[in-house]
């Protein structure tokens, strides 16, 4: 397949696991075009399982491991055939899958650091008759690195502004935060937790999976008490690079830290979404002091709240979606994993050292290819 008429699709759910993202994506001169995109809906018993597994809630047996690879796979490639049927697209137009899997566990730091997702691409293969390039993390923290965050190439490319400075923040379960210098510097790192606690803290006390514009937190006050506390965490101090996920920052983690159990709980909601927004000022005004606009993108720009407390603290930068740059706030992430895919095809570089401290630069994922008809 003559890859300047290719179509690639990436794959990703998030550490809040709200859906799964898919993208089809055409590349220009090497510059990745959306074409079509979907979120698809995860069966609500596998959402919890997967919720469950990744705040350390539920111990998984090596065979509760495999039936769940293997589950999460066959969602994946489920998404995938949606993606197929709703855009037109014939499976054979479509020159490799970039699937990032789902996030279980993440500890890059240590004396064995190591990143987990899973989402057996075999599977994918199998099921859509589309060679998949998977687990993209892995040898960026074999390289000594963080494995993420893995967007700001993507950023780069499609964002920057030569010499300006700006910061592109995503708002998934967990908020990056990509700096793209004036002098074609790029810089990034997690800078603590978005709309994944924001998301399990609504989900216990009112049933929903989040809290729509913001809702729930409007309805409570900011403890201070509390949020000192939280913003107490060692991990807001440590230096870039660092990457984190839902097995640190999780409703354990919060309870942990609770003082007071007649707290109302939407004042808990209220000192979630403060903590989001006050950790993200933060590390912008640390790492990007020069940057003259912010622009959004992940789940948490339709989180009308967080987005005015943002751009009240982080006065008098700009802050917009990425939308009026002409990049789909909601499917940049799906997007980048489809150019990683590309990129491991092409026997090119995934990762930025810069970001992520590993040792160098690194091809990225491994190929799992799709049956072939016997000729």
């Amino acid at each position: 397949m003559d890859d300047a008429s290719a179509l690639y699709i990436g794959l990703i759910s998030g550490t809040s696991a709200d859906g799964i993202d898919v993208a089809l994506v055409r590349f220009e001169q090497n510059v990745p075009r959306l074409v079509h995109a979907l979120a698809h809906p995860w069966p609500e018993a596998l959402r919890a399982q997967i919720l469950r597994v990744a705040q350390d809630e539920t111990k998984l047996d090596l065979d509760a491991y495999g039936h769940l690879d293997v589950a999460i796979g066959q969602t994946f490639a489920d998404a995938v055939q949606e993606l197929l049927e709703r855009s037109d697209t014939p499976a054979t137009s479509v020159r490799a899958i970039g699937s990032h899997g789902q996030t279980i566990r993440h500890r890059p730091t240590g004396e064995l650091p190591f990143t987990l997702q899973i989402g057996d691409a075999s599977v994918i293969a199998e099921r859509s008759g589309i060679d998949v390039v998977a687990d993209f993390r892995r040898a960026d923290v074999a390289a000594g690195g963080q494995g993420a965050p893995l967007l700001p190439a993507v950023h780069a490319m499609l964002l920057a502004h030569p010499g300006h400075t700006r910061v592109v923040l995503n708002l998934g379960g967990i908020a990056n935060i990509t700096v793209l210098s004036a002098d074609g510097h790029v810089s990034g790192f997690d800078t603590g937790p978005a709309n994944g606690l924001l998301d399990a803290w609504c989900l216990r006390h009112r049933g929903e999976a989040f809290d729509r514009d913001g809702a729930f937190a409007q309805s409570g006050h900011v403890d201070e008490t509390l949020l000192a506390k939280l913003l107490d965490d060692p991990y807001f101090a440590l230096p870039a690079p660092k990457s984190t996920g839902r097995e640190h920052f999780h409703l354990g983690w919060l309870d942990a830290r609770l003082h007071s159990a007649s707290l109302p709980p939407a004042d808990v909601q209220a000192t979630l979404l403060e903590l989001t927004a006050r950790s993200v000022a933060n590390a912008i005004t640390q790492h990007a002091g020069d940057a003259a606009d912010v622009l959004l993108c992940g789940g948490g720009v339709h989180n009308s709240a967080l987005v005015r407390r943002l751009r009240d603290l982080l006065q008098p930068r700009t802050l917009s979606s990425t939308a009026a740059y002409g990049v789909d706030p909601d499917y940049l992430e799906a997007t980048a994993f489809a150019w990683l895919a590309r990129q491991r095809l092409l026997g090119l570089p995934g990762n930025l050292p810069a970001v992520t401290g590993a040792r160098g630069f690194r091809v990225l994922g491994a190929l799992y290819a799709a049956p072939r008809s016997a000729s």
